[in-house]
């Protein structure tokens, strides 16, 4: 079972990253936030790691922070919910705003992360209400998003990695970019992600 990474970083994607540790490339699955909090290509990173093992698959989920691990690992026990949509989750809601809309029972918010219905959503307060006060106080993210050469590409590519549709995701992210040029990736999917929701 492994529990941790350090090496260096040589690959990182919305999605996964390669973290070399000791001439051994380790591909690890990511929330997007984690991937904000990424240094550059090149430098070391050390992840909390979860290891998946099922009968046909070997999978390492990664994070930054215990508290994203432990979220993760709270919403994964929940019935109806995998390791794909438990990275949804923390793709899309902090770990604050997810331990705040559980403890509010609000069902809404929680129907706002892509592939959330009410039903599921209703089963994550009934499930998490409780246990969720075990959880270690959230942390602020360590680093800086990298410049990025392309921020809509990149933002693009999140999106559709959240479940939504290309064409979508470059309307909506067309309108973001043109009342906010400068925004780095980060806050064009959190103004494209904020968009949708209302549609």
């Amino acid at each position: 079972m492994i529990a941790s990474l350090t090496g260096t970083l040589r690959r990182k994607a919305n999605d996964y990253l390669i973290v070399d540790v000791s001439g051994v490339g380790y591909q690890v699955q990511v929330p997007l936030s984690t991937y904000y909090g990424l240094p550059a290509v090149g430098e070391e990173i050390c992840l909390s790691i979860h290891t998946h093992v099922r009968e046909d698959t070997f999978s390492l989920f990664g994070f930054l922070t215990e508290a994203e691990k432990e979220m993760f690992l709270l919403t994964l026990g929940v019935s109806g919910i995998g390791p794909k949509l438990a990275l949804s989750i923390l793709s899309s809601l902090s770990v604050v705003e997810i331990t705040s809309a559980i403890f509010a029972a609000d069902d809404s918010k929680l129907c706002t992360i892509p592939g959330i219905g009410r039903k599921t959503a209703a089963r994550m307060v009934l499930e998490l209400k409780d246990k969720i006060k075990s959880l270690p106080k959230a942390q602020t993210m360590p680093g800086q998003p990298e410049a990025v050469t392309d921020v809509v590409e990149d933002a693009v590519s999140a999106l559709v990695n959240l479940g939504y549709k290309k064409p979508l995701a470059e309307e909506v992210l067309k309108k973001v970019r043109q009342s906010k040029p400068e925004s780095p990736v980060e806050d064009l999917i959190r103004e494209a992600l904020s968009l949708l929701r209302k549609k």
